[in-house]
């Protein structure tokens, strides 16, 4: 049970705190011991299990516990189970949770919580709350690191052990929530991958198949460029010029979640102040493919609500024609054998890109529009799935979020069974 209290506060030199509170230095010895990491020579390094699990940075970091990559037959620094992993190399103030007995190198902190002061799992939700102060406090300019004295100097709350572990285990609850969606998530995505992978090459109920140059595909299917189906760019705008007083939606290649097809941040903005690259028209069901880095897969369908706005001119605009249908070319766009294209014939090593004549020429397998329609229909399917699982996985986590805030600074308390 989580209750608010309006009394029953003190002030300290970290804010206002429930009076049976303390504020502790992570320094005070009573409370924890501060192992600093020291990286072994690279001679004693292995991969193949010999000496103690060995943790360099928070390179190896998950969201609660690291993953070793590599081992270490003479450690130095030693880390015990449940300490909490402190990143003071760039990016400073990441913390995991040491999951076994493990070697430490320059690039992490061990803090080890004496056992009748802190409950481990409250101090790292603790930390993972204020990692930004420890970024505050990094030294160097181009490098940030922390260095011992100030992991000592840090002030952390200390309530009551019941209190913490009570506490912990509330957020412990939330984080198993998210858990089980990830691992659904993981799923839905390996089922989306294997059936994209078939859906996409073997289509549906063909026993007939012929070697093409996209690879071995139904029959009856054509294998057709994408200026054949599609027109591409077909209209452009200026806002500068044509509607400086006017405000539009504005789509660019962040606007798009990656791999997805979800355009998440399009922008309002102001004909006059529209950037140079804002020059695309798009139209209700046009695909809108990234030709800047386009295996990242930044390639969506156009919403209704984005009819008549304007993209940038980063992506190839495709108002499809009849033969094919908007839903299933996102799809193919999506697929091994267009991103594998894509590799092949983009240009520039800093910023590699198509140009619109390389796109007119990739390549995709034609089914009919019925099978296209039924592809494109289980595919959907299992998006919506993956859409509903991720709004699930974001909720949880702006409830954790929140309780985080209310729970580890003392503005509502844990009711604790008598």
């Amino acid at each position: 049970m989580v209750k608010t209290f309006n009394k029953d506060f003190r002030d300290t030199k970290i804010g206002r705190i429930p009076k049976e509170w303390e504020v502790v230095k992570l320094g005070d010895e009573e409370v924890a011991g501060l192992i600093m990491g020291q990286s072994p020579p690279s001679s004693t390094y292995n991969n193949t299990g010999i000496g103690l699990p060995f943790f360099q940075g928070n390179a190896e970091f998950g969201e609660m516990y690291p993953t070793p990559v590599l081992s270490c037959s003479h450690p130095i620094k030693i880390t015990e189970e449940n300490d909490i992993l402190l990143s003071v190399r760039a990016p400073v103030g990441d913390v995991n949770i040491a999951p076994f007995k493990s070697c430490i190198g320059r690039g992490l902190a061990a803090i080890r919580p004496k056992g009748d002061k802190f409950d481990y799992l409250f101090l790292f939700y603790y930390l993972k709350l204020e990692s930004r102060l420890f970024e505050s406090l990094s030294m160097g300019s181009t490098f940030k690191a922390i260095r011992k004295i100030e992991i000592e100097k840090f002030r952390v709350l200390l309530p009551p052990l019941p209190e913490q572990k009570k506490i912990a285990e509330i957020l412990s609850t939330v984080d198993e929530a998210i858990e089980k969606v990830d691992e659904a998530i993981a799923k839905t995505e390996r089922l989306k991958k294997g059936l994209m992978r078939g859906l996409l090459t073997k289509g549906m109920g063909h026993k007939d198949f012929k070697d093409t140059e996209i690879g071995r595909i139904p029959k009856e299917w054509k294998v057709v460029r994408l200026k054949e189906v599609a027109d591409i760019n077909k209209e452009s705008q200026d806002p500068h010029r044509e509607f400086p007083e006017k405000k539009f939606l504005y789509i660019d290649i962040d606007s798009i979640e990656n791999e997805t097809g979800a355009i998440r941040g399009a922008k309002t903005i102001i004909g006059r102040e529209a950037p140079l690259r804002a020059r695309r028209l798009i139209h209700y069901s046009d695909v809108i493919m990234s030709t800047v880095r386009p295996y990242l897969k930044a390639f969506a369908i156009v919403p209704r609500e984005y009819d008549a706005q304007i993209c940038s001119t980063g992506f190839a605009v495709l108002s499809c024609k009849e033969r094919i249908l908007p839903s299933y070319l996102l799809y193919m766009l999506f697929s091994n054998s267009v991103i594998a294209q894509c590799k092949r014939i983009m240009v520039g090593a800093q910023y590699p890109a198509l140009n619109k004549s390389q796109v007119e020429e990739i390549k995709v397998p034609l089914p009919h529009l019925p099978e296209q329609k039924k592809i494109a229909e289980i595919l959907s399917t299992v998006d919506k799935r993956l859409e509903l699982l991720r709004r699930q996985k974001g909720k949880l986590g702006r409830i954790k979020k929140g309780l985080m805030n209310d729970l580890l600074t003392g503005k509502k308390r844990v009711g604790l069974e008598t």
